[in-house]
């Protein structure tokens, strides 16, 4: 300390409280109202009337769009629409899909939008769908889906559900006064592991939940050849101007139903959050683009690596990393850790106090490889068991499929959803709150309640037969 100048020591703690104050105003952002309004409805548990046939539009037909729109078109009682997209050639090619691969003769009347940035929302006017899938860049998810809402329909939004903690709270305040669904498709909570271990968690294998650890590791450094059109046409900004930990769900949405977090039992406090330095976009730039190529023009900003720690009310853990840069195996961690055991992941394994299964005698050895078939066998998702079959070709193991097969059975049963508006909001949240953290030299940031208190009265995600 004595080598520190004391004014600017006070300076720095001066800053480092006003930082404090900062985020502390971030659980009540200025549109946000403290009290939900009369004319609103909380939307943790709700169930919205039934749909005997359930008539889809889609936004945005790339990648992830159309694969949801191939596998709701097989779907009984389901009626493709609306399909609008800025390119011609891509709206033709899934009405290709339509007809020539998926032979869905419900959606023989589908009408096609494209070429105009606001096409999509001559289609909503036009159309008036019950629901509308959206999966376009991420600075479009909020406006799309409010607007959708506002024009009668559900909104279901590829990850994240929004980019600024402003956008999510529009979001929320649009279901409440609409009584339309806003679920973000966070389809990883449906991959086979994902929900062995809620069932495993659900029948009380690791007893109280202590810690959890979340990723999205995942080298996507190709996407930059994606220049004029494509997920790296305007992602590769993302990474160039944000600096924080930009896609937390997939790693984060399961763990957090593992946990209850926003559901009756805890919910989410506070984050931190450290990025490392930024040098392997820039370098791969550098190394496979000509200097005056517009992806050596930017300032990459964005560390290669962030951190986030989560804290929750009840004082549990989460880790939620993110690295999109660095060349290394894919992995999510999923990792729940109990007082009673562990699950982990990538690759998978279970360790349990008292062994496994007679596997193991204790839980100083994992249960992985092909000893896990045991584990399957017996703990295995009845969801899973019942839907892997009809939706193990639709893409990310199966989990696509059911999670649009869960969306259409909720949605014609007329029963709440397996992931609310809210959960979508506090885990996109961690992007906007870890930039904020990284900015503050890793000040703590406070979520915001997205449920004004409600989330004490919200059923846990039981596990659906």
């Amino acid at each position: 300390m004595k080598n520190i100048n004391r004014r600017k020591f006070i300076q720095k703690t001066s800053m480092a409280s006003a930082a404090v104050g900062v985020s502390s105003f971030l659980t009540n952002p200025i549109n946000a109202q403290s009290t939900r309004p009369l004319s609103s409805t909380y939307m943790g548990d709700f169930a919205a009337p039934p749909l005997n046939i359930v008539r889809a539009a889609f936004i945005g037909v790339g990648a992830r769009g159309g694969t949801h729109l191939k596998f709701f078109a097989g779907l009984p009682n389901t009626e493709v629409v609306a399909i609008s997209d800025l390119y011609e050639d891509l709206v033709n090619e899934k009405l290709g899909w339509l007809t020539e691969v998926v032979g869905a003769t419900n959606s023989k009347n589908c009408k096609l939008y494209w070429g105009d940035e606001d096409r999509w929302k001559t289609m909503l006017q036009d159309i008036k769908p019950d629901v509308v899938f959206i999966a376009t860049n991420w600075a479009n998810h909020a406006p799309m889906a409010i607007e959708s809402m506002k024009q009668g329909a559900h909104a279901f939004v590829e990850v994240p559900i929004a980019v600024t903690l402003k956008e999510m709270w529009d979001i929320v305040d649009t279901s409440e006064q609409t009584k339309k669904h806003c679920m973000m498709m966070e389809n990883v909570n449906y991959g086979r592991d994902e929900l062995l271990f809620l069932n495993m968690v659900r029948q009380g294998l690791l007893g109280d939940l202590l810690h959890a650890e979340a990723a999205y590791i995942h080298e996507l450094r190709w996407q930059m050849e994606e220049q004029e059109r494509g997920t790296g046409s305007w992602r590769t900004h993302h990474y160039a101007k944000r600096n924080g930990n930009l896609y937390p769900t997939h790693g984060l949405g399961p763990v957090a139903q593992y946990m209850n977090l926003g559901r009756g039992v805890d919910t989410f406090k506070s984050l931190v959050s450290y990025s490392s330095p930024s040098i392997g976009r820039s370098m791969y730039a550098k190394e496979n683009y000509p200097a005056n190529h517009k992806w050596n023009q930017l300032n990459f900003e964005g560390g290669d690596i962030n951190t986030s720690i989560i804290k929750t009310q009840l004082g549990r853990t989460v880790l939620v990393q993110w690295d999109e840069t660095s060349p290394r195996p894919y992995s999510r961690l999923n990792l729940i850790q109990g007082v009673k055991g562990a699950l982990a992941g990538f690759p998978t394994r279970v360790a349990l106090e008292g062994g496994v299964l007679g596997i193991t005698d204790d839980h100083h050895t994992w249960v992985q490889g092909e000893k896990l078939q045991a584990v399957y066998d017996k703990y295995d998702h009845p969801l899973y068991k019942r839907l892997n079959e009809t939706a193990k070709n639709s893409g990310h193991g199966g989990m696509d499929g059911i999670m649009m097969y869960r969306i259409v059975e909720c949605l014609q049963q007329g029963i709440p959803l397996d992931q609310n508006v809210y959960e979508g909001c506090f885990w996109s949240a961690v992007a906007p709150l870890s930039e904020k953290s990284v900015s503050e030299e890793g000040m703590p940031q406070a979520f915001p309640d997205f449920t004004r208190g409600s989330w004490k009265n919200t059923l846990p995600l039981s596990i659906i037969t």
